[in-house]
């Protein structure tokens, strides 16, 4: 199995996590600059608010993508925007990504963006045909599809709504509470996707216009084996501080959080509710990892006794250099994080890609304790 992709989960893969009961002990990500997007008046940072209307984006009353991101009053997006997510099916999609300051021509992340106001379009890559070639000056079929698209009807606007990551103090980590460049929030729309292949593009309002920029391409149904809701969640073991003789008193940073976990997962599996979190803060490749960790965490205590909270690590020994852990690859994970919500018949009851706030956390645990 090839390293995971940040949401395409990157090289140096992120460690999934489950959420246990002891404290977790985990490390940042990120990086940090000020921003140039436009502030909401309306908005505080770091905190959720509704998408606004959809009237507040251009419609594209029949131009072509290329059409929309180029019209008058459109420049090329001055700030970064991370697609927290890739796997995509048929029918309603959430959407999550960040937006963050980038860092001049270096293309690196600078400070996040935690008040913009941005509206996601897409429009479909035309189908290949089996046998077909390129015209003269065209690399390949694929790469000539790609180019056609920005030709193809615009759908949308699909405004973003904001997800505060925060948490109520007794469950923030050192993470997000020490480390400066740690995601505050998400943004979140909802896309609906038929088979096929899509590219999307964003609209974000900056303080001297709307800027725009295309994002990675959406192949619906491309990783298929990943358990979706409905299907029978696979079985795996997981650590426990039993396993590992731990106190959780005495338990330390040379002890991975996943050896904190109360239950082992094979033993709960198919009799009780169990919210399985693969998130890695340690070796994050986004900002979100921790923050995650902290929502989880808050909501294990919100619903003790109703339901198991599970977390496991990525990667072997803890260390990346050793490759991702047999649990990663029996879920068949491209990304992280995941949360998995399976009921007390065993079968995945539902699943959130990237980060995630309480309210959705919260909606996700009392849907599978009430199945």
């Amino acid at each position: 199995m090839p390293p995971m992709r940040r949401p395409p989960l990157a090289l140096g893969l992120a460690c999934l996590c489950l959420l246990a009961a002891g404290s977790l002990l985990v490390a940042g990500c990120g990086g940090g600059d000020s921003t140039s997007a436009r502030i909401n008046p309306d908005a505080e940072s770091g905190k959720s608010r509704p998408a606004p209307p959809k009237s507040a984006f251009p419609s594209p009353n029949g131009q072509t993508l290329r059409q929309l991101i180029t019209q008058a009053g459109t420049h090329p997006a001055e700030v970064k925007i991370d697609v927290e997510a890739q796997a995509f099916y048929p029918g309603t999609n959430r959407y999550p990504f960040t937006i963050a300051e980038k860092l001049g021509s270096t293309g690196k992340t600078g400070a996040e963006v935690p008040d913009a106001e941005a509206a996601i379009y897409f429009a479909k890559v035309p189908r290949v045909r089996r046998g077909a070639r390129s015209k003269s000056g065209n690399k390949g079929t694929v790469p000539n599809a790609q180019k056609q698209v920005l030709d193809q009807p615009a759908i949308g606007p699909f405004p973003a709504a904001i997800e505060s990551l925060a948490t109520e103090p007794p469950f923030q980590s050192r993470t997000t509470t020490e480390d400066p460049d740690v995601a505050s929030v998400v943004y979140s729309t909802r896309l609906h996707l038929g088979e096929g292949e899509y590219r999307p593009a964003i609209l974000v309002k900056e303080k001297d216009g709307v800027g725009a920029k295309l994002l990675p391409s959406i192949k619906v149904g491309e990783y298929a084996k990943i358990p979706r809701p409905g299907d029978k969640a696979p079985l795996i073991e997981t650590p426990t501080a039993k396993s590992v003789g731990g106190d959780l008193a005495k338990l330390t940073t040379r002890i991975p959080p996943d050896s904190q976990n109360k239950v082992n997962y094979a033993e709960v599996l198919g009799k009780e509710p169990i919210l399985l979190l693969f998130a890695t803060p340690k070796f994050c490749q986004s900002r979100v990892c921790g923050p995650v960790v902290d929502v989880a965490q808050q909501a294990q205590h919100e619903f003790e006794g109703k339901a198991n909270f599970i977390h496991m690590e990525i990667y072997n020994e803890n260390d990346p250099s050793q490759g991702v852990r047999p649990q990663v690859r029996r879920f068949h994970l491209p990304s992280e994080p995941w949360l998995f919500a399976i009921n007390r018949e065993g079968v995945v009851s539902a699943t959130i890609e990237g980060a995630f706030g309480t309210k959705l956390m919260d909606k996700t645990v009392e849907k599978v304790v009430g199945e």
